[in-house]
């Protein structure tokens, strides 16, 4: 069974699924759109036979497609994902997956409601490395966990601001943590389990736009562990990497570098596995994984790695961070509600 796509908003983040796409059997590109006809022209490439729509909902009205891959700025998530679903179709949607919690909870109401997959983009967790670091950890290799830490040191200049209109403000971009900070997020959260509760605080030292420049959290986690993040955009003068480490009674595993593919540690008590180790660290075709699982998903009913429920974690995660900046006590988790929106208020 063949399962026909089409891809809604060509801009940057669409050449990676393009790619993927174009990588996978029993997937086939039929239309795409955006609202800028050049953008929809270089996604389609030499192929007459894809269709270019520039307003969606006719894309969305082509019974032909059996999926959409959703890649718009992130304030226009949660609307094309409702509209998708309603016209049955299933759904490939970006990080973050909305900008607020009762949108999250609709979409994965109206998914369930229609029978319909819908698979949030955390493609890191595909990783080969990090699957093993999953094993590895479920495992009880590690013995108790004591702490899960990420870092994220990135430099967005006034000019990546500049550049587009919606970036920097609440209720189109979302921040800093829900656009570059949620991957490292969802992995530590995948680790180490579900969180209880909550505190961070963060600054915005650019005045010219509205959200966070720098944010910190201190995670506690239902078994007990602690986590803590740290991450800003203000890093001088070019990017600086991200890391993500995990520490137990039993072993240290660790990973730096641009994409987390480099291994500054991994030690399990009681094994060598460093070799392994490092073939693993050199695969980094997730996005093609990521997209096999979801094609799986469609044609027999194989458990998607990131559904709706899990695409919701770690932004729920990062929404308490900003709810505990301005409340400044520390936040319980679930929410209850939360919109970025709240924090223009501020």
């Amino acid at each position: 069974m063949t399962i026909h796509f089409g891809l809604i908003g060509c801009g940057y983040m669409s050449k990676k699924h393009l790619d993927a796409l174009g990588k996978c059997q029993d997937a086939v590109l039929l239309a795409v759109s955006d609202v800028e006809k050049k953008r929809m022209r270089e996604a389609a490439g030499c192929h007459p036979s894809i269709s270019q729509y520039q307003d969606y909902t006719e894309l969305l009205c082509d019974p032909q497609i059996d999926a959409v891959i959703i890649a718009v700025i992130s304030g226009l998530h949660a609307e094309i994902a409702k509209q998708s679903l309603l016209a049955g179709k299933h759904v490939i949607l970006e990080k973050p997956m909305t900008l607020s919690i009762k949108d999250a909870n609709e979409i994965i109401q109206l998914a369930e409601q229609k029978n319909l997959k819908l698979m949030v983009c955390h493609q890191m967790r595909h990783r080969p490395i990090m699957k093993k670091m999953k094993e590895t950890i479920d495992q009880g290799k590690l013995g108790k966990l004591y702490l899960g830490t990420v870092s994220l040191r990135l430099n967005r200049s006034p000019a990546y601001f500049e550049a587009a209109s919606w970036r920097g403000n609440w209720e189109q971009d979302g921040g800093m943590l829900v656009n570059q900070g949620i991957h490292l997020l969802d992995l530590m959260q995948w680790f180490l389990g579900d969180i209880s509760h909550v505190y961070g605080d963060m600054l915005t030292a650019t005045l010219k736009k509205e959200t966070e420049d720098v944010a910190v959290g201190v995670l506690t986690f239902e078994n007990g562990a602690k986590g803590v993040i740290e991450a800003n955009i203000v890093t001088q003068p070019n990017n600086l990497g991200n890391s993500l480490s995990i520490f137990g009674e039993n072993g240290t595993i660790s990973l730096e570098g641009p994409s987390l593919n480099r291994i500054s540690r991994w030690f399990v008590a009681g094994e060598d596995k460093r070799e392994e180790m490092a073939k693993l660290i050199d695969v980094q075709d997730e996005q093609i994984f990521m997209y096999k699982n979801f094609i799986n998903a469609v044609q027999c009913g194989e458990s998607l790695l990131i559904d709706g429920y899990e695409g919701k974690r770690a932004l729920e995660t990062i929404f308490a961070i900003y709810q505990s900046t301005m409340t400044k006590q520390p936040v319980t988790l679930p929410l209850v509600s939360f919109e970025t929106t709240a924090l223009k208020k501020k």
